[in-house]
């Protein structure tokens, strides 16, 4: 004979996450006590049983069920001594405050690294690997475009107006503008021209060829004048940056100890700073004058152009050099006077 043992009805219960608000505005509901605040709080769960909208004082969540990791017992008791064990809690009720998470590195955390596919043994064979690696870059092809048009001979262009295009389809031909359809080929100057605003004569594609030997020593001898110049303005920078650097920091302890601070070390140091910026403004000087030169040379409107943004950066240098040389002079004159 078997015994029946009384079936006893266990509580569903779930944990309810809710955005700081609408959780204190729950917490309120539920110590109130009032009947009037029942209708307050709903949860209305869809049909899949996962998804549900949790309505808070007129605010409606969307909330999904996720499952917990563990179990948590669930109990309750009326004298507070005695326990009952009401439910097993094993999910959650998460409502979102409509409000996406940090997109940061989501690439690298969402997405895993997919490895490159390497081709097929056959596809390997058919490459021509001589023509891969002997191919010219893009700046290079741009290069060599660009001296192919410098030594044009002759360059002719027809400017054509829209509102006269049916008289012109009529009369058969396109009338040149004069004094603008025509204009004079690149002269050899004007190719060397080019080669000094590029300053690298060896970057030039394989297909560019030196004219003869007496071309190829005067080449290699500007290639080393220029070299040498850059190489002395660079030294020049770091002198007059490592100078400024000294002087600031003997204008510091000149501040902090102005009592016992002597003057000849500041005004040595001022004197050396206004000779580097005198240097550095001969340089900046003759290089705008060798920008005048080629600009009165040149005749392509693309190199003129290139020429004349370039000179007018060196004279805004030229300009605070001077400005930075008068400040220092300034200066100079009020620590010899003390």
């Amino acid at each position: 004979m078997s015994v029946r043992l009384e079936s006893h009805d266990v509580e569903e219960q779930f944990i309810l996450r809710l955005p700081p608000e609408q959780a204190y505005a729950v917490r309120k509901i539920i110590h109130s006590r009032n009947a009037a605040w029942k209708d307050k709080l709903k949860i209305d769960f869809s049909p899949d049983g996962h998804h549900a909208v949790v309505q808070v004082d007129n605010v409606s969540l969307p909330a999904k069920l996720v499952n917990l990791p563990c179990v948590i017992g669930s109990l309750k008791t009326v004298d507070r001594k005695t326990f009952y064990k009401t439910a097993d809690v094993s999910q959650m009720l998460v409502c979102s405050p409509e409000v996406t998470p940090p997109l940061k590195n989501v690439r690298k955390k969402r997405f895993r690294k997919t490895t490159k596919k390497l081709p097929d043994v056959k596809q390997v064979d058919e490459i021509n690997f001589s023509e891969y690696t002997q191919s010219p870059s893009v700046e290079k092809e741009v290069k060599r475009l660009l001296y192919s048009d410098a030594e044009a001979v002759s360059v002719r262009w027809e400017v054509v107006d829209d509102d006269d295009a049916k008289e012109i389809e009529s009369q058969g031909s396109i009338p040149t503008t004069p004094g603008i359809s025509q204009m004079g080929g690149a002269s050899l100057s004007e190719y060397d021209v080019f080669r000094e605003m590029m300053g690298d004569s060896g970057s030039n594609s394989n297909d560019v060829e030196e004219k003869s030997n007496e071309g190829d020593d005067d080449d290699d001898d500007e290639d080393d004048e220029d070299y040498g110049n850059e190489k002395e303005e660079e030294e020049t920078d770091n002198s007059e940056e490592e100078l400024e650097k000294e002087l600031q920091a003997k204008f510091n302890e000149f501040s902090l100890h102005e009592a016992d601070q002597d003057y000849s070390s500041i005004t040595m140091a001022i004197q050396k700073l206004i000779f580097i910026k005198e240097k550095r403004l001969q340089m900046i000087y003759k290089k705008a004058q060798r920008q005048k030169e080629l600009l009165r040379k040149v005749e392509n409107l693309t190199l003129k152009r290139h020429f004349q943004n370039v000179l007018g950066k060196l004279n805004i240098m030229e300009k605070e050099k001077c400005e930075q040389i008068y400040h220092l002079q300034e200066q100079l004159k009020g620590f010899l006077k003390e």
